[in-house]
């Protein structure tokens, strides 16, 4: 069977096994879709949900090593060893795997999910949602007119604190917010690992390859895909996403107006393709700024400062004081943020399975953040300001 008629045929009568809803005493079955960090991490947070009646029941990795690993780890924690597969698309059509869990490289999110809701899979992707915007907008599209369940993994939005602040700069604590700024310093040279030890035999170079351009296998791709540009858009997505995610939710603005940005590389010299020091400025329809920086070439510490007409919000400290404002209505008195009673992500992401609810970090959510991503992504490749219509969902 070719994999055309896989995804034909197979998608279709997966999405009629899982159409209805299922009940408290149904198992969840799990698909984990890349095995490797980011994948055993949602592994373990998978474990943490079994009072779910939640378990991985297939694993797939283009890895071998990565693959078994966590296939022998399943069968450990959940009592059967799961179907270990290569090619995604075998366990979109299978009627054994009601919901995915996304960790492959970032520039196969989008079409994954797309295919997994029109295999009728509830999806937990990670972040970011897209790199491409194309890609990006077919996804959310897809997902839109579909009756599934998708989380995206910017957690943030299922972390107490963060609950929390949400509602406190909705409630208008700051005033009318102008400018928020926001920075990320390291001083290492993020996202190298060791691919020395990787044996071409065990690796599905086409299936790792996907939908970026056909190339030699080249183990370092594989292990350092985030150092290339044709599987992230850098910085932008890889960290920017979590960042400018707050903005939107927080003040309740999902796309920007326009953005500029630029960096390079400017320390590791050692072959990357994506910036090891980057900054970019969003504007918002809203009337406010956000400016985003980070580098790997200093560790200057975190920024997260929220700057309104009554006062400042600190996102590191957790702190709301008066600082900045010097109108009457100025914050009188600091306070301490205190978290929000809240669930991890996966487990929102489970109970809303259940439910049929709609998770924390939705397809708006993941959409918007990847709006802002590629928006910024581009703007630095072109040197550029981007623009975006929020009518026709069109980056100009």
């Amino acid at each position: 069977m070719s994999r055309n008629t896989l995804s034909r045929r197979g998608f279709a009568s997966a999405a009629l096994s899982t159409a209805a809803l299922r009940s408290a005493n149904d198992r969840i079955h799990i698909g984990i879709i890349g095995a490797g960090g980011r994948g055993t991490f949602n592994l373990g947070e998978i474990e943490k949900c079994k009072d779910l009646n939640a378990a991985v029941t297939a694993v797939c990795d283009v890895y071998r090593p990565s693959r078994e690993r966590a296939a022998a780890r399943v069968a450990q924690s959940f009592g059967a060893r799961p179907k270990e597969l290569v090619d995604y698309r075998e366990m979109l059509a299978s009627r054994e795997v009601d919901a995915v869990v996304i960790c492959a490289p970032d520039s196969a999110h989008s079409k994954m999910l797309e295919d997994a809701v029109k295999a009728g899979k509830d999806a937990y992707c990670e972040k970011p949602m897209g790199v491409e915007f194309a890609e990006a907008r077919s996804a959310y599209l897809a997902v839109k007119a579909s009756d599934r369940v998708v989380q995206i993994g910017t957690q943030r939005r299922s972390e107490g604190a963060y609950i929390a602040t949400a509602r406190l700069v909705q409630s208008g604590a700051l005033g009318k917010v102008t400018r928020i700024d926001m920075a990320v310093n390291f001083q290492e040279p993020r996202w190298r690992r060791d691919f020395t030890q990787v044996l071409r035999e065990d690796v599905a170079w086409d299936e790792f390859l996907f939908n970026r351009p056909k190339r030699p296998y080249d183990a370092r791709r594989l292990r350092e895909w985030q150092l290339f540009r044709d599987y992230t858009n850098g910085i932008a997505g890889l960290w920017m996403c979590h960042y400018i995610d707050l903005v939107h939710w927080f003040l309740e603005d999902p796309y920007p107006a326009g953005a500029v940005a630029n960096g390079g590389v400017y320390l590791w010299q050692d072959g990357r393709e994506t910036s090891d020091v980057f900054h970019a400025l969003l504007d918002y329809p809203k009337g406010f700024l956000a400016s985003f920086a980070m580098s790997l070439t200093n560790a200057a510490g975190g920024r997260n400062l929220w700057h309104g007409t009554r006062g400042t919000l600190d996102c590191e400290r957790w702190t709301l004081t008066g600082d900045g404002a010097r109108g009457p209505d100025r914050i009188e008195e600091a306070r301490k943020i205190e978290p929000a009673p809240s669930v991890s992500h996966m487990r929102n992401f489970l109970e809303c399975v259940r439910s049929r609810r709609t998770p924390n970090a939705d397809i708006q959510a993941g959409f918007s953040h990847a709006v802002a991503g590629c928006m910024a992504a581009q703007a630095l490749e072109t040197g550029r300001k981007t623009r975006f219509d929020r009518v026709r969902l069109e980056i100009i």
